[in-house]
């Protein structure tokens, strides 16, 4: 996947929620979970159309497709804001983490959070180790 993904309609992004929470699934665990009654055939329709655009794999057990993301939510999210970075901030990041710290969409345990991390990635970059990051759950 690169940065320029395919927007996501609302059943999709509906569907991703569900693969990133309980994956790997197959179309009938997300028929069941999701919010509204739908035909299974609808599911893995909409299954498919994630697969073409990137989002999600699938393996075959038995006759049975089981769809896994393709990466991790915090990624997709990641990709996501970049994009909003570039269109709006002209790739600024400091531009945007300001807003956001000005808006008080940021809490005191999130900046402090925000800025353990920066630490940390200053210490690892002076001392030569990859700067990779867990993407954690989310839940």
């Amino acid at each position: 996947m690169d940065a320029g993904l395919p927007e996501l309609g609302d059943l999709e992004r509906e569907v991703m929620q569900l693969v990133w929470e309980h994956g790997p699934v197959t179309a009938e665990t997300v028929r069941e979970k999701l919010s509204r009654k739908l035909k299974e055939s609808t599911v893995r329709t909409v299954l498919r159309r994630l697969e073409e655009k990137t989002y999600v794999t699938h393996t075959v057990d038995g006759r049975t497709y089981v769809y896994t993301a393709a990466e991790p939510r915090a990624r997709v999210a990641a990709k996501a804001v970049q994009r909003i970075v570039d269109w709006f901030c002209n790739g600024s990041v400091e531009e945007v983490l300001v807003g956001m710290v000005d808006t008080a969409m940021l809490d005191q345990r999130q900046l402090q959070a925000l800025a353990d991390q920066i630490a940390k990635a200053k210490k690892d970059k002076s001392s030569g180790k990859p700067t990779g990051r867990s993407t954690g759950g989310g839940k």
